[in-house]
């Protein structure tokens, strides 16, 4: 059974679990604080941050835990030290659905990935 289609960044957020909502809401909320340049949207059913249509960021709810994503293997793998933490895929890791924002991690990772598409 697949999730409901989301139109958009507050509709897929609205319909989380408080907790989970809450997370990735202040995630988001932060990024785009911190990069004024970047714009959040909807791709794949999840909220996505990008600039100029190129992804840098993605997350994700799932049953168990949440998903951030820089959306590159080689971010990844040059944070990996910095992502001990936590359970890491290729192109991305999971945090606890109440995760406490660690803001130097995030602004590393979405300033890891800007350099990469520039």
């Amino acid at each position: 059974m697949s999730a409901p289609r989301s139109n958009s960044v507050e509709d897929y957020l609205t319909a989380l679990d408080p907790v989970k909502g809450k997370t990735l809401r202040s995630v988001i909320d932060w990024i785009l604080a911190e990069f004024p340049e970047l714009e959040s949207k909807i791709s794949w059913n999840v909220p996505q941050i990008h600039r100029n249509g190129k992804y840098v960021f993605g997350v994700c709810a799932l049953k168990h835990h949440l998903t951030l994503a820089p959306w590159s293997p080689r971010v990844i793998a040059d944070f990996k030290a910095r992502l001990g933490a936590y359970v890491v895929k290729m192109n991305c890791f999971q945090i606890p659905v109440d995760w406490e924002i660690d803001r130097e991690l995030l602004k590393d990772l979405v300033r890891a990935r800007l350099a990469e598409l520039s």
